[in-house]
Protein backbone atom coordinates (compact mmCIF):
# COMPACT_ATOMS: atom_id res chain seq x y z
CA UNK A 1 0.00 0.00 0.00
CA UNK A 2 1.36 3.37 -0.63
CA UNK A 3 1.77 5.71 1.36
CA UNK A 4 0.65 9.06 1.01
CA UNK A 5 2.32 12.22 0.79
CA UNK A 6 1.21 15.15 3.37
CA UNK A 7 0.22 17.96 0.94
CA UNK A 8 -2.18 20.17 2.78
CA UNK A 9 0.37 22.94 3.97
CA UNK A 10 1.62 23.00 0.16
CA UNK A 11 -1.95 23.41 -1.22
CA UNK A 12 -2.32 26.07 1.84
CA UNK A 13 0.60 28.05 0.41
CA UNK A 14 -0.93 27.66 -3.18
CA UNK A 15 -4.07 27.66 -2.86
CA UNK A 16 -5.33 31.43 -1.67
CA UNK A 17 -5.43 32.42 -5.78
CA UNK A 18 -3.61 34.79 -7.77
CA UNK A 19 -3.34 37.78 -5.06
CA UNK A 20 -3.23 35.65 -1.62
CA UNK A 21 -0.98 32.94 -2.89
CA UNK A 22 3.23 32.63 -2.42
CA UNK A 23 4.81 30.33 -4.33
CA UNK A 24 7.16 27.17 -3.02
CA UNK A 25 10.60 27.22 -2.55
CA UNK A 26 12.32 25.01 -5.07
CA UNK A 27 13.20 22.21 -2.62
CA UNK A 28 9.59 22.11 -1.83
CA UNK A 29 8.29 22.19 -5.25
CA UNK A 30 10.49 19.39 -6.56
CA UNK A 31 9.46 17.07 -3.13
CA UNK A 32 5.99 17.95 -4.06
CA UNK A 33 6.51 17.01 -7.73
CA UNK A 34 8.03 14.11 -6.94
CA UNK A 35 5.48 13.03 -5.16
CA UNK A 36 2.78 13.41 -7.27
CA UNK A 37 5.00 11.26 -10.36
CA UNK A 38 5.29 8.49 -8.09
CA UNK A 39 1.21 8.48 -6.96
CA UNK A 40 1.87 9.06 -3.36
CA UNK A 41 -0.75 11.94 -3.62
CA UNK A 42 -4.03 11.68 -3.76
CA UNK A 43 -6.76 12.32 -6.65
CA UNK A 44 -8.26 15.11 -4.89
CA UNK A 45 -4.88 16.64 -4.03
CA UNK A 46 -3.17 16.45 -6.97
CA UNK A 47 -6.09 18.10 -8.51
CA UNK A 48 -6.37 20.46 -6.12
CA UNK A 49 -2.39 21.11 -6.56
CA UNK A 50 -2.89 21.19 -10.54
CA UNK A 51 -5.68 23.76 -10.55
CA UNK A 52 -4.04 25.94 -7.81
CA UNK A 53 -0.92 26.24 -9.65
CA UNK A 54 -2.79 26.97 -13.11
CA UNK A 55 -4.44 29.81 -11.35
CA UNK A 56 -1.07 31.08 -9.55
CA UNK A 57 0.99 30.56 -12.13
CA UNK A 58 4.84 28.76 -11.69
CA UNK A 59 7.24 30.73 -9.90
CA UNK A 60 10.93 30.31 -11.27
CA UNK A 61 11.94 28.35 -8.41
CA UNK A 62 8.87 26.42 -8.78
CA UNK A 63 9.82 25.47 -12.03
CA UNK A 64 13.12 24.35 -11.39
CA UNK A 65 12.07 22.43 -8.45
CA UNK A 66 9.72 20.71 -10.67
CA UNK A 67 12.37 19.97 -13.79
CA UNK A 68 15.04 18.59 -11.16
CA UNK A 69 12.32 15.86 -10.25
CA UNK A 70 10.74 15.78 -13.36
CA UNK A 71 13.92 14.67 -14.89
CA UNK A 72 14.95 12.35 -12.22
CA UNK A 73 11.56 9.82 -13.17
CA UNK A 74 12.87 8.82 -16.70
CA UNK A 75 16.08 7.20 -17.52
CA UNK A 76 18.02 9.99 -19.75
CA UNK A 77 19.17 9.14 -23.51
CA UNK A 78 23.10 8.63 -24.94
CA UNK A 79 24.06 10.89 -27.64
CA UNK A 80 25.70 9.35 -30.77
CA UNK A 81 29.39 9.58 -29.43
CA UNK A 82 30.87 8.99 -32.78
CA UNK A 83 33.84 11.20 -33.14
CA UNK A 84 32.46 11.62 -36.70
CA UNK A 85 29.23 13.61 -35.43
CA UNK A 86 30.62 17.27 -34.92
CA UNK A 87 26.80 18.22 -33.57
CA UNK A 88 25.86 18.07 -30.03
CA UNK A 89 22.21 16.52 -29.90
CA UNK A 90 19.07 18.92 -30.64
CA UNK A 91 16.00 18.85 -29.11
CA UNK A 92 12.54 19.44 -30.12
CA UNK A 93 9.39 19.21 -28.44
CA UNK A 94 6.16 18.76 -30.01
CA UNK A 95 3.13 18.89 -27.93
CA UNK A 96 1.03 21.42 -29.70
CA UNK A 97 0.38 20.55 -33.38
CA UNK A 98 -1.10 22.25 -36.43
CA UNK A 99 -4.83 23.68 -36.49
CA UNK A 100 -4.70 26.48 -39.22
CA UNK A 101 -1.62 26.37 -40.16
CA UNK A 102 0.86 23.43 -41.44
CA UNK A 103 3.20 22.00 -38.90
CA UNK A 104 6.30 22.39 -40.59
CA UNK A 105 8.32 21.08 -37.19
CA UNK A 106 8.95 17.92 -38.91
CA UNK A 107 10.52 19.62 -41.97
CA UNK A 108 12.83 21.96 -38.92
CA UNK A 109 13.90 17.95 -37.85
CA UNK A 110 14.41 16.23 -40.82
CA UNK A 111 16.48 19.67 -42.39
CA UNK A 112 18.68 19.33 -39.26
CA UNK A 113 19.41 15.38 -39.18
CA UNK A 114 19.85 15.69 -42.83
CA UNK A 115 23.17 17.99 -42.45
CA UNK A 116 24.59 15.79 -39.94
CA UNK A 117 22.99 16.45 -36.23
CA UNK A 118 21.26 14.06 -33.84
CA UNK A 119 18.09 15.22 -33.45
CA UNK A 120 15.14 14.02 -30.74
CA UNK A 121 11.64 14.88 -32.02
CA UNK A 122 9.60 14.10 -28.14
CA UNK A 123 5.94 14.31 -27.93
CA UNK A 124 2.04 13.38 -28.05
CA UNK A 125 1.05 11.11 -30.56
CA UNK A 126 -2.57 12.51 -31.11
CA UNK A 127 -4.10 15.45 -30.24
CA UNK A 128 -7.93 16.12 -31.11
CA UNK A 129 -8.20 18.59 -33.89
CA UNK A 130 -5.08 19.15 -34.29
CA UNK A 131 -2.37 17.61 -36.85
CA UNK A 132 0.48 16.14 -34.64
CA UNK A 133 4.27 15.73 -35.84
CA UNK A 134 4.30 12.34 -35.34
CA UNK A 135 1.43 11.79 -37.87
CA UNK A 136 3.43 13.93 -40.46
CA UNK A 137 6.36 11.91 -39.51
CA UNK A 138 4.28 8.47 -40.38
CA UNK A 139 3.25 10.04 -43.61
CA UNK A 140 7.14 10.64 -44.28
CA UNK A 141 7.90 7.27 -43.22
CA UNK A 142 9.68 7.68 -39.74
CA UNK A 143 7.79 5.51 -37.09
CA UNK A 144 7.63 6.08 -33.74
CA UNK A 145 10.67 5.10 -31.68
CA UNK A 146 8.99 1.96 -29.17
CA UNK A 147 12.18 1.92 -26.64
CA UNK A 148 14.81 3.96 -25.78
CA UNK A 149 17.21 1.86 -26.79
CA UNK A 150 15.92 1.89 -30.48
CA UNK A 151 16.39 5.55 -29.92
CA UNK A 152 20.14 5.79 -28.91
CA UNK A 153 20.42 3.41 -32.10
CA UNK A 154 18.28 5.55 -34.70
CA UNK A 155 20.14 8.82 -33.36
CA UNK A 156 23.03 7.78 -35.51
CA UNK A 157 21.03 7.85 -38.64
CA UNK A 158 21.18 10.93 -40.48
CA UNK A 159 17.11 10.84 -39.85
CA UNK A 160 15.54 12.57 -36.96
CA UNK A 161 14.08 10.36 -34.31
CA UNK A 162 10.40 10.44 -32.71
CA UNK A 163 9.88 9.51 -29.24
CA UNK A 164 6.21 9.54 -27.71
CA UNK A 165 6.44 10.74 -24.48
CA UNK A 166 4.89 7.71 -23.07
CA UNK A 167 7.99 6.16 -24.63
CA UNK A 168 10.42 8.82 -22.97
CA UNK A 169 8.90 9.95 -20.00
CA UNK A 170 5.82 7.46 -18.84
CA UNK A 171 5.52 9.33 -15.34
CA UNK A 172 5.22 12.23 -17.01
CA UNK A 173 3.01 11.07 -19.87
CA UNK A 174 -0.08 9.83 -16.81
CA UNK A 175 0.45 13.73 -15.87
CA UNK A 176 -0.62 15.30 -19.31
CA UNK A 177 -2.95 12.96 -19.25
CA UNK A 178 -5.02 14.47 -16.45
CA UNK A 179 -6.03 17.40 -18.99
CA UNK A 180 -8.27 15.12 -20.39
CA UNK A 181 -9.91 14.86 -16.40
CA UNK A 182 -9.57 18.23 -15.99
CA UNK A 183 -9.89 19.83 -19.00
CA UNK A 184 -7.12 22.69 -19.19
CA UNK A 185 -3.26 22.31 -19.47
CA UNK A 186 -1.15 21.88 -16.30
CA UNK A 187 2.53 22.76 -15.04
CA UNK A 188 3.60 19.51 -16.75
CA UNK A 189 2.57 20.95 -20.42
CA UNK A 190 5.56 23.53 -19.51
CA UNK A 191 8.03 21.00 -18.26
CA UNK A 192 8.21 19.06 -21.24
CA UNK A 193 8.93 21.65 -23.25
CA UNK A 194 11.71 22.91 -21.31
CA UNK A 195 13.41 19.37 -20.54
CA UNK A 196 16.33 18.08 -21.42
CA UNK A 197 16.33 14.31 -22.15
CA UNK A 198 20.13 13.50 -22.72
CA UNK A 199 22.82 12.67 -20.38
CA UNK A 200 25.22 14.71 -22.45
CA UNK A 201 24.95 18.94 -22.63
CA UNK A 202 21.93 19.80 -25.75
CA UNK A 203 20.60 22.05 -27.94
CA UNK A 204 16.84 22.17 -26.70
CA UNK A 205 14.40 24.41 -28.99
CA UNK A 206 11.45 25.86 -26.24
CA UNK A 207 8.58 28.05 -27.13
CA UNK A 208 6.24 30.00 -25.31
CA UNK A 209 2.83 30.47 -25.66
CA UNK A 210 1.11 33.27 -23.26
CA UNK A 211 3.32 36.42 -22.96
CA UNK A 212 3.44 35.91 -18.91
CA UNK A 213 5.97 33.16 -19.80
CA UNK A 214 8.31 34.83 -21.97
CA UNK A 215 9.15 36.67 -18.79
CA UNK A 216 9.29 33.67 -16.24
CA UNK A 217 11.04 31.27 -18.90
CA UNK A 218 13.88 34.31 -19.39
CA UNK A 219 14.50 34.23 -15.79
CA UNK A 220 14.66 30.41 -15.31
CA UNK A 221 16.84 29.91 -18.02
CA UNK A 222 19.23 32.80 -17.00
CA UNK A 223 19.42 32.96 -13.37
CA UNK A 224 18.41 28.81 -12.30
CA UNK A 225 19.16 26.77 -15.22
CA UNK A 226 22.26 24.58 -15.12
CA UNK A 227 24.52 25.50 -17.88
CA UNK A 228 26.23 22.11 -17.94
CA UNK A 229 22.94 21.04 -19.45
CA UNK A 230 23.35 22.92 -22.90
CA UNK A 231 22.21 26.18 -24.31
CA UNK A 232 18.07 26.81 -25.17
CA UNK A 233 16.92 28.75 -28.11
CA UNK A 234 13.49 30.21 -26.72
CA UNK A 235 10.97 31.34 -29.52
CA UNK A 236 7.10 32.65 -29.28
CA UNK A 237 5.53 29.32 -30.08
CA UNK A 238 4.55 28.75 -33.70
CA UNK A 239 0.28 27.73 -32.91
CA UNK A 240 2.77 26.64 -29.70
CA UNK A 241 5.03 24.54 -31.68
CA UNK A 242 9.12 25.37 -31.70
CA UNK A 243 9.42 25.98 -35.40
CA UNK A 244 9.71 29.64 -37.03
CA UNK A 245 6.96 31.05 -38.35
CA UNK A 246 6.64 31.33 -41.87
CA UNK A 247 3.92 34.29 -41.92
CA UNK A 248 6.70 36.60 -39.82
CA UNK A 249 9.89 36.88 -38.19
CA UNK A 250 9.71 36.38 -34.50
CA UNK A 251 12.04 36.74 -31.95
CA UNK A 252 14.60 33.96 -30.90
CA UNK A 253 16.74 34.43 -27.94
CA UNK A 254 19.74 32.15 -27.03
CA UNK A 255 20.83 31.41 -23.71
CA UNK A 256 24.42 30.43 -23.16
CA UNK A 257 26.16 30.00 -19.88
CA UNK A 258 23.58 32.08 -18.28
CA UNK A 259 23.61 35.18 -20.81
CA UNK A 260 20.79 35.71 -23.08
CA UNK A 261 21.74 36.96 -26.64
CA UNK A 262 19.19 37.90 -29.43
CA UNK A 263 19.64 35.47 -32.52
CA UNK A 264 16.72 36.68 -34.07
CA UNK A 265 14.95 40.14 -33.88
CA UNK A 266 11.26 40.16 -34.22
CA UNK A 267 10.07 41.93 -37.29
CA UNK A 268 6.56 43.79 -38.19
CA UNK A 269 5.05 44.54 -40.90
CA UNK A 270 6.14 40.96 -42.98
CA UNK A 271 4.15 38.36 -45.08
CA UNK A 272 6.10 35.45 -45.64
CA UNK A 273 2.34 33.53 -45.86
CA UNK A 274 3.08 29.42 -46.79
CA UNK A 275 -0.28 28.20 -48.32
CA UNK A 276 0.17 24.72 -47.46
CA UNK A 277 -2.44 22.81 -45.90
CA UNK A 278 -2.67 21.92 -42.54
CA UNK A 279 -3.57 18.28 -43.40
CA UNK A 280 -0.78 15.27 -42.42
CA UNK A 281 -0.44 13.96 -45.59
CA UNK A 282 -0.73 16.66 -47.87
CA UNK A 283 2.45 18.84 -45.61
CA UNK A 284 4.19 15.29 -45.47
CA UNK A 285 4.11 15.18 -49.28
CA UNK A 286 5.11 19.49 -49.48
CA UNK A 287 8.00 18.50 -47.15
CA UNK A 288 9.09 15.65 -49.51
CA UNK A 289 9.18 18.65 -52.67
CA UNK A 290 11.06 20.51 -50.29
CA UNK A 291 13.87 18.00 -48.93
CA UNK A 292 13.79 17.22 -52.62
CA UNK A 293 14.49 20.29 -53.69
CA UNK A 294 11.62 21.38 -55.74
CA UNK A 295 10.33 23.38 -53.04
CA UNK A 296 12.24 26.35 -51.64
CA UNK A 297 12.83 26.16 -47.43
CA UNK A 298 10.99 28.79 -45.84
CA UNK A 299 13.13 31.62 -45.53
CA UNK A 300 12.92 32.04 -41.64
CA UNK A 301 13.22 27.69 -41.15
CA UNK A 302 16.67 28.06 -43.30
CA UNK A 303 17.79 30.88 -41.09
CA UNK A 304 16.61 28.66 -37.65
CA UNK A 305 17.95 25.96 -39.12
CA UNK A 306 21.77 27.99 -39.47
CA UNK A 307 21.45 29.23 -36.47
CA UNK A 308 20.71 25.54 -34.47
CA UNK A 309 23.71 23.74 -36.83
CA UNK A 310 26.20 26.65 -35.37
CA UNK A 311 25.09 26.23 -32.07
CA UNK A 312 25.21 22.32 -31.72
CA UNK A 313 28.18 22.40 -33.63
CA UNK A 314 30.20 25.02 -30.87
CA UNK A 315 28.57 22.47 -28.02
CA UNK A 316 29.82 19.78 -29.43
CA UNK A 317 33.05 21.51 -29.43
CA UNK A 318 33.51 22.63 -25.47
CA UNK A 319 32.62 18.68 -24.15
Amino acid sequence: MTTLFPTAHFIKEIGRGVKGARSLSQADAGELFNAMLHGQVSDLELGAILLAMRIKGESVAEIAGFLESAEKSFQLLQAPNSADCEYAPIVIPSYNGARRVANLTPLLAMLLARAGAPVLVHGVQKDAGRVTSAEIFQELGIAASSSLEQAEQQLNQPQPVFMPIEILAPRLAQMLALRRILGVRNSTHTLVKIMQPFVQPALRLTSYTHPEYLSMLSDYFANAADPARGDVFLMRGTEGETVANTKKVQQIAWFHAGQKNTLIEAEHGTDLALTVPVDATVTALWIKEVLAGRESVPENIAEQVRHCLSVAKRLKALV
